[in-house]
């Protein structure tokens, strides 16, 4: 019989929950209130659970059981600590399962905020699926950056200027923003055929635009300036958290958005949406970049996604007219 180690496909996984030492005896007998039940299912001698718990009130300095002859019964002491144990434990119990039934299975693992995964990345990941089944994808949609090199994240999308996306940054593309409503609202609505005709409508954008410098392109009181529209007032203003909830309100025919192109070029190619005003479209300096973490890079599934991913957005690039060069290109090692 070989005496060779076991590759790590075939390290067996245990199936009993971990142990967290006296609190996990707590709650095993509390639940039980029978030390030789709780013993039972945690695989452990009675006297054994009985030192443990004996050990946690020391501990603690209170009694956290009453002993009766048959039966054990909780002090307020020893519920009050329950109350805190439980949730811990269930959370430690959670994800224990989670690695589990992942071990061994190929994921990546995705970073980005909740506008371009649900505008671009989800109605786009049914195609890698069918390429890759074999490979699970977790998207973690918010705001706030993650560190790639700590975090269990494989890669982000991120929105910003190139100056602050860091050196190993692989630029997807740019951004254009343009005014789009749907073809109901123009067929039912007044003439919108110049961009003071804007005033016969809601106008539709984020309400915290504001609060942040790179959100201000975002705004539609700079588009009306750059086309000498400073005093333009629409029939009505309406504000939104997310990009998303714009767009969704520019589909259902309630104003006209100012979009983000990259976000929107499906629903124009789809004939939801139009684009009002065609030369219209002004650029802003903001950029789409993917950042790899290193310790994800040389897995071939986080290659395959990136690959994929690279692919993705050169049929953006090319649906909202933007010229490719050579940084687009470049695929992340």
């Amino acid at each position: 019989m070989s005496n060779a180690a076991p590759s790590s496909t075939e390290i067996r996984l245990r199936t009993r929950p971990i142990a967290v030492g006296h609190l996990r005896a707590l709650e095993a007998v509390a639940r039980h209130l029978n030390f030789r039940a709780a013993a039972e299912e945690l695989s452990l001698t009675q006297s054994a659970v009985s030192r443990q718990v004996q050990a946690l009130e020391d501990e603690v300095g209170v009694p956290l059981f009453l002993r009766h002859t048959r039966a054990v019964e909780l002090t307020s002491a020893g519920a009050q600590l329950l109350r805190a144990v439980l949730p811990s434990l269930e959370r430690v119990d959670s994800a224990v399962r989670l690695i589990r039934r992942t071990a061994g299975r190929k994921s990546v693992a995705i970073s980005t905020w909740a506008s371009f995964a649900s505008m671009w990345l989800i109605p786009r990941l049914e195609a890698f699926q069918a390429e890759y089944p074999d490979i699970d994808i977790r998207l973690d949609a918010t705001d706030n950056p993650v560190d790639l090199d700590t975090s269990d994240v494989d890669l982000a999308i991120r929105y910003t200027r190139p100056g602050n996306a860091g050196p190993d940054a692989v630029r997807l593309f740019g951004e254009q923003l343009t005014p789009v409503a749907s073809p109901w609202l123009l067929k039912s609505g007044p003439p919108l055929r110049k961009a003071a005709d804007l005033n016969r409508f809601a106008l539709l954008e984020a309400s915290d635009s504001h609060r942040h410098q790179n959100l201000e392109w975002l705004t539609w009181r700079r588009w009306l300036d750059g086309n000498d529209l400073p005093k333009l007032e629409p029939k009505r203003w309406m504000y939104f958290n997310y990009a998303h909830q714009i767009v969704q309100a520019a589909l259902t025919g309630q104003g006209v958005a100012l979009a983000r192109m990259p976000l929107v070029a499906d629903s124009l190619a789809s004939g939801d949406l139009v684009e009002v005003l065609p030369n219209g479209r002004i650029d802003t300096p903001l950029v789409y970049f993917l950042m790899v973490g290193p310790r994800s890079r040389t897995r071939p599934e986080i290659q395959a996604f990136c690959a994929w991913l690279m692919a993705q957005a050169a049929i953006t690039r090319k649906a909202i007219g933007e010229e490719p060069d050579p940084e687009t290109q470049a695929h992340p090692d």
